[in-house]
């Protein structure tokens, strides 16, 4: 893997860690006990979804979605599409989506658009980062590990051009 483009780290894996558990903590306050569907946003979530499922005590089910466009649609701005929906009934389920980065939140507003047609009981939002600078669609995010600076980052997920995802720390990445 080249590192070349690596900056700083922003975030190490023990400050990951140590906020994933206390993230955790908090979602099993919330639903003491009650079942809880985990979904997942592919690929940028995978490491998260793991991580932060190990310290959920309540009976949990994991399942992913994943978006994306096709060649014809990428002439058509903001022109998305599931590439891989759920396959567990969510119909009055309690459902995690667990997102790596929220930015604009407008996929993320999709996203929840599109799993709000199961009748989920309820529906709550966690990320591992929240990047507020450039958000144009305001929704409820319940759960937030860390709120960063407008920064394009990699690491523990997030990818540039399919790299660095296995980085166990989140870095500032320059081309």
């Amino acid at each position: 893997m080249n590192k070349s483009g690596i900056g700083k780290t922003i975030y190490s894996e023990e400050q990951i860690q140590h906020r994933i558990a206390e993230i955790a903590a908090e979602i099993n306050h919330d639903y003491n006990g009650e079942k809880l569907i985990v979904i997942g946003v592919l690929k940028g979530s995978l490491y998260f979804v793991a991580d932060l499922t190990r310290h959920l005590t309540m009976p949990v089910n994991i399942d992913f979605i994943s978006i994306g466009s096709t060649p014809e649609e990428l002439n058509i701005t903001g022109a998305i599409r599931f590439t891989r929906s759920v396959g567990l009934n969510l119909t009055g389920q309690h459902v995690l989506l667990v997102e790596d980065i929220i930015g604009t939140g407008l996929t993320l507003g999709f996203i929840c658009q599109h799993l709000e047609t199961f009748e989920p009981a309820s529906l709550k939002i966690c990320t591992l980062l929240d990047n507020p600078a450039g958000r144009i669609l305001t929704l409820p995010i319940d759960y937030s590990c860390f709120t960063i600076p407008d920064l394009f980052v990699v690491g523990y997920g997030l990818d540039y051009n399919e790299e660095y995802r296995n980085l166990r720390y989140i870095a500032e990445y320059r081309e």
